[in-house]
């Protein structure tokens, strides 16, 4: 790959970027101005193509990236990000100040705002750690033999579950049960959940313990469940504008109708910016593309916000767009954090 490759497959890239038709030795001459021949700019594409770094989707057309061209491309020819201009960084924040900072409405909120700014889908989970658990409990009575547990994580979420009672549930047996929860499975890790354990905290309730059982068990489900980080997506409507995911769309879909799935997808392994192609993901979606970027929110909590699109995405103008829409994200989410835990 000489300078000239380079700048020939770099070209392209750009092109492809802008119209998605495959690009000629025409256009390129005129995009590159400069002295080399059609014919000359013909022979570096072939050369290219051979290297597998170009695909010429129909005879006698010109040229498209490939999967290896565009990792090439991200990791050896796209120019460091610049940032965002002051102006820029002052509408998003006033974007994050007028949503609502419960993780899971954060989470969402972002995604949406962000899918509506660059035009692709976003995706976006909520944070988690190993320690994430549950910080208060409340019990609230909502039928004669139903109650709904609450459960307030130390990342300031909130989750629900109704316990379905066989005998009457009172508003003072309501209470009952939330002071026993909250002395028994506050700050509890998921692993050390046992029989034992939940049995202990319904002995508590005094003599009618096992009627309160069902409660203790939601209770003891939300715990498991604050463990696990849940993942939004908006902006689906904008994967149709793109002809060459249309074959793949299904399958995107389908990973993200399944929380740990989609999260996993999302989350980069290190906490800088990566760029995953559909051909990298372990049941391929060609064409298919996900820049995500994992985001801080304190007390060793993280998460991921990740743009969802095209191989030829605008990956310069886009990067440093996600990168302060984590920034942000990962500043909500640690303030809710230090209110819930102060």
């Amino acid at each position: 790959m000489d300078d000239r490759k380079q700048r020939v497959l770099e070209a392209i890239v750009a092109l492809y970027t802008q119209g998605g038709e495959p690009v000629g030795s025409g256009s390129l001459s005129q995009y590159l101005d400069t002295a080399y021949s059609s014919a000359t700019l013909r022979n570096e594409m072939a050369a290219l193509t051979k290297l597998g770094l170009l695909e010429q989707p129909h005879t006698s057309a010109g040229r498209v990236p490939s999967a290896k061209g565009y990792r090439y491309y991200l990791d050896h020819l796209m120019r460091p990000t610049s940032g965002l201009s002051t102006a820029q960084k002052a509408k998003i924040d006033r974007i994050f100040a007028t949503l609502d900072h419960e993780p899971e409405r954060l989470a969402s909120g972002a995604a949406k705002a962000l899918a509506e700014q660059v035009g692709f889908a976003v995706a976006a989970t909520t944070p988690r750690s190993d320690d994430l658990c549950i910080a208060h409990f409340e019990v609230v009575q909502v039928g004669r033999y139903s109650a709904a547990v609450l459960g307030v994580t130390s990342a300031g979420g909130v989750l629900t579950r109704v316990a379905r009672l066989e005998k009457a549930f009172s508003r003072q047996d309501a209470q009952l049960a939330a002071a026993a929860l909250n002395q028994g499975l506050t700050f509890v890790a998921p692993a050390d959940l046992n029989q034992t354990l939940l049995y202990s905290v319904a002995q508590q309730m005094g003599a009618r313990s096992m009627d309160f059982y069902p409660v203790v068990n939601a209770a003891a489900a939300l715990l498991d469940e604050a463990a696990k980080a849940r993942t939004c997506l908006e902006g689906q409507q904008y994967l149709l504008r793109w002809p060459e995911l249309t074959p793949n769309l299904p399958s995107v879909l389908e990973v993200f109708a399944n929380q740990e799935q989609a999260g996993r997808l999302i989350t980069p392994r290190t906490g800088r910016t990566t760029v995953l192609l559909g051909e990298d993901i372990q049941s391929p979606l060609p064409g298919f593309c996900v820049v995500s970027k994992r985001y801080l929110a304190g007390g060793g909590l993280t998460g991921a916000i990740a743009i969802l699109g095209p191989a030829r995405m605008p990956f310069e103008q886009l990067i440093p767009i996600l990168e302060y829409y984590a920034l942000k994200l990962g500043e909500c989410m640690a303030g809710k954090v230090q209110e819930e835990n102060p």
